[in-house]
């Protein structure tokens, strides 16, 4: 803000010292909310890290029971058994964490075989590589629902960072300067005012003396 655009009064000092508490207690109210996302971020990325690791072993463990499956059903048995199973739902809602919208994926994991799927004759070893790649695929869900979801966290944190940046390092030391500024003024006022009254007096004493 230019100087001279700037009102030199005592009222609009008092102004900008309320504003400069008010952005302090703007800028308290982001940093706590950004240490909250950054709890959160953390959080998350260590989950997401153990489900990677659970997750070579869930995709090595579904390869070796379909080997297995293939051997006692055959590729044709395997692909008219898949052509039997019952379709995956998954819905999408949003979870609010400190005013953060995030992912959180619905899986519908209720199995209900068809009466074809009965009427065939299931090896043990396709029926546990169906479960295996069933839970393969959830934890695909969850890791992609989390690696998202700190997307979002560390979008959201930078906004912060940038936000409470600016008010620490531009809006408050603006509206500090600004009193600063018009303390000043009013000071050299005050002086200004000062020395006129002594001339003042000094005038009307030498007139009196006349």
């Amino acid at each position: 803000m230019a100087q001279g655009n700037i009102k030199t009064t005592r009222l609009e000092m008092i102004k900008t010292k309320a504003r400069i508490k008010v952005a302090s207690k703007g800028l308290d109210l982001l940093k706590l909310k950004r240490a909250s996302l950054v709890l959160e971020f953390f959080k998350l990325a260590r989950e997401i890290q153990l489900l990677r690791g659970n997750l070579k072993e869930s995709v090595q463990r579904a390869m070796d029971s379909m080997k297995i499956a293939e051997i006692h059903a055959g590729r044709i048995g395997l692909e008219r058994i898949a052509a039997e199973q019952q379709p995956v739902l998954a819905g999408v809602e949003a979870k609010n964490v400190m005013g953060v919208r995030i992912p959180n994926v619905n899986i519908e994991s209720r199995y209900v075989p068809s009466v074809a799927y009965e009427l065939i004759s299931v090896p043990t070893a396709v029926e546990d590589s169906r479960r295996n790649y069933k839970k393969l695929f959830q934890l695909l869900i969850e890791v992609a629902e989390k690696e998202s979801s700190l997307r979002k966290l560390l979008y959201e944190i930078e906004k912060l960072n940038r936000r409470s940046n600016a008010i620490e390092n531009v809006v408050i030391p603006g509206l500090k300067a600004k009193v600063v500024y018009i303390k000043q003024r009013l000071e050299d006022a005050e002086r200004d005012q000062t020395v006129s009254l002594k001339f003042i007096k000094r005038k009307l004493a030498a007139s009196a003396m006349v």
